[in-house]
């Protein structure tokens, strides 16, 4: 029976929630080593506060409105918070399952140990005393708090404890109020105490409920609990009304910081009295308040994962390999002008890219740059030659996203390091931000002005390179580089959208080449040739792509889809997607990269993007689909996806009902895509440096004299 029309997507929410189910069931895996355990375990926390600042904000919004119009999967915005936190509440109960009940006992037995007032032998309470006497009790100020009084402005994310007081008042009557004890992130969450052996440590807030009565002398403290508010970030400037978009940009970074709360997390030992002060002071109700075990905010579990000294608890290091392409002190465009150069991060080093900025920086035949950045590092290197490039005269021109989520305020401020240095720097574009990862290069060389690109599907970060499964692509090609001018022309608003050579452009075109593609592969099956296609991606919530996936299935095309995180489309329902497969790995790396297959008749093509098929990235975003035409790093791409849809250790299958089940290895031997990768890289890197072993010359005797 055909799916029906409500049935045939899943929705975005949902979907997203059962990904970092994904994320948490690698924390909940015992062949994980035990600190990265603990680091799944911060990451679903992470990832869990930028969900409800971002999606959950918005969709309480739209409900306030009065909004009921469904999504794509029939869903109103009241009924997917219903959902939402329905299902959030029941993931919580698991995320403190495993840290409570197997993380935290495991690490005790491993010599890391979380104490508690009442664990403290005599020389760490003395200890404990002493320190927060001199550098936590002079730091922190209490807030008054009463009942239908002004409601004190608490900052987002930030861990508070609350204390309720009992004083003696009028005619032998005791009266009790509130305070409120901000934890600024500047104090170490994680107080470390001398020890005879392993580390033991105490949290901040059990040390501040250790000493709360030294704040309030001469009045009895009832109680002692801490919480943390989320607040609302789904915020944006009005372009059309924005005569200084950086300025906007601070406003919308500060009214952040006073937005309604979307969810309060407590302690689940706090008093009724002491919950529904909160909930009424913050305006929140219960299905947005979470009553945890404790301890919150397990994102600070990140700084425990990175303990030196216990190495064995860790991941075994996989440095990134050089490339085998671009030996260390070689010019990258010599290297480029050789051959198109693909790589595959974080397998194989990033350097190449950070030295090909650098080197353009310092190349006294460079005469241009031009770049996009979405996000960087805090102290990036290609920040620093790209104001070095300015500095030595050459033409630098930076387009910089001041909208990048969360980034906002770094962004801020580089930008302005970039003007200080002479760089022309681009706020972005009024109504989208710009996605796109390109930088192109233009050297003056003999046969007159050449043009090295990069294009890449992660951003210009040398540090989530060594994180982030990315693919960077350096060529000199014309064509390529002709489009690369035409596109920053276009976008520091020197000529009007146009067509490319190669090129594909979001919001102009990218969707509808997307399913030209997808279309010519359905129209290649219906008249009984071999159709396939393979897509690699983050997300897949786009409905008209997942129409035309749909009628290709139909059609007879072979569909697979890796991706990662938010799939909306069914796969292997009867009459609408029979042929379509789709899986998701999360392991150690986050899968980043954008990777497009069609076999187009047997003369395949491969394409990078740094879009995902999503409408944000095809609508409102600057985005690139670059192809890949050479010989080598089509077969390149063509291995790395092979390779990714083999995975039987980290893969997990989509079924129709929009739930995952991990994919079983069955009689085939296990294979881990992300080791196998890595493994490839290193085998690569040591072919290479044998091929390129020193070659022995003997000393020959000099000529005899005639």
């Amino acid at each position: 029976m055909a799916a029906r029309k409500k049935d045939k997507f899943i929705n975005r929410e949902l979907s997203w929630i059962e990904f970092n189910a994904r994320v948490l069931e690698q924390a909940l895996d015992d062949r994980v080593p035990l600190l990265e355990r603990a680091k799944f375990l911060a990451i679903t926390s992470s990832n869990l506060d930028e969900f409800f600042m971002v999606r959950v904000g918005g969709l309480q919004t739209l409900a306030a409105q009065g909004i009921t119009k469904p999504d794509a999967s029939g869903m109103t915005p009241a009924r997917q918070l219903e959902a939402i936190n329905e299902r959030v509440h029941a993931m919580a109960v698991r995320h403190y399952a495993c840290y409570r009940g197997q993380v935290e006992p495991l690490l005790a037995r491993e010599g890391i140990r979380r104490l508690d007032s009442g664990d403290l032998a005599s020389d760490q309470h003395k200890y404990v005393d002493r320190l927060f006497e001199n550098e936590i009790m002079p730091v922190l100020s209490p807030i008054a708090a009463s009942d239908g009084g002004p409601t004190p402005l608490l900052a987002n994310r930030v861990l508070h404890v609350v204390v309720r007081i009992k004083s003696p008042g009028e005619n032998g009557r005791q009266k009790q109020r509130f305070a409120l004890l901000p934890l600024p992130p500047n104090l170490e969450r994680f107080v470390t105490l001398p020890s005879e052996g392993g580390y033991e440590f105490m949290l901040l807030e059990d040390l501040v409920k250790l000493h709360d009565e030294l704040f309030f002398p001469g009045e009895a403290v009832a109680e002692c609990g801490a919480f943390r508010i989320t607040r609302n970030a789904d915020m944006s400037v009005r372009e059309d009304q924005a005569a200084d978009l950086l300025s906007e940009m601070e406003a919308v970074l500060e009214a952040r910081g006073r937005s309604e709360c979307v969810r309060l997390e407590i302690e689940d030992s706090v008093s009724k009295t002491t919950l529904g002060f909160l909930q009424k002071m913050l305006g929140v109700d219960e299905q947005s308040t979470y009553l945890l075990p404790g301890p919150l905010d397990l994102s600070a579990l990140m700084q425990l994962a990175a303990l030196q000294g216990f190495e064995r608890l860790q991941y075994t290091p996989w440095p990134p390999r050089p490339s085998p392409y671009v030996r260390g002190g070689q010019s990258v465009f010599d290297a480029v002008a050789r051959q198109n150069i693909l790589l595959y991060h974080p397998y194989e080093s990033f350097d190449p890219v950070q030295h090909f900025v650098e080197q353009a920086a310092d190349d006294p035949d460079v005469i241009a740059i031009k770049q996009v950045l979405y996000r960087t590092s805090k102290n990036s290197p290609i920040i620093a030659a790209l104001a070095r490039a300015a500095e030595k005269g050459k033409y630098v021109t930076v387009l910089v996203e001041l909208k990048a989520r969360f980034d906002e305020a770094r962004n801020i401020e580089w930008a302005r390091e970039l003007e200080d240095a002479g760089v022309q720097v681009i706020y972005g574009l009024k109504g989208l931000k710009t996605h796109a990862k390109i930088c192109l290069v233009m050297r003056r060389e003999a046969q007159g002005l050449q043009r090295y690109a990069h294009f890449g599907t992660g951003n210009y970060n040398e540090k989530t390179a060594r994180l982030y499964s990315d693919v960077s692509f350096l060529t000199c090609d014309e064509d390529l580089g002709a489009d690369g001018s035409a596109f920053f022309n276009t976008v520091t608003g020197y000529s009007q959208p146009r067509r490319y050579r190669k090129l594909s452009a979001a919001p102009i075109g990218l969707r509808k080449d997307l399913i030209s593609l997808i279309e010519a592969e359905a129209e290649r099956s219906r008249q009984g040739q071999h159709a396939h296609i393979i897509a690699k991606m983050n997300s897949l919530v786009d409905t008209r792509i997942i129409r035309a996936l749909y009628a290709a299935s139909g059609a007879g095309v072979k569909i697979q889809l890796n991706i990662r995180g938010i799939c909306c489309l069914r796969p292997m329902v009867k009459g609408l997607s029979e042929n379509i497969t789709v899986v998701s790995i999360v392991d150690r790396f986050l899968e980043h990269a954008r990777i497009f297959y069609f076999r187009n008749g047997g003369d395949e093509r491969l394409f990078l993007s740094s879009a995902d098929w999503m409408p944000r990235n095809l609508d409102r975003r600057v985005e690139l689909l670059v192809p890949v035409e050479d010989t080598v790093s089509r077969r390149r791409l063509s291995r790395i996806l092979e390779t990714h849809f083999s995975d039987t250790v980290s893969a997990w299958r989509l079924k129709d009902d929009g739930t995952y089940r991990r994919v079983s290895p069955g009689k085939k031997k296990p294979l881990q895509s992300q080791e196998a990768l890595y493994l490839h890289a290193c085998e690569t890197t040591e072919h290479t440096r044998q091929r390129q072993r020193v070659v022995f010359e003997p000393h020959r005797p000099p000529p005899r004299n005639s």
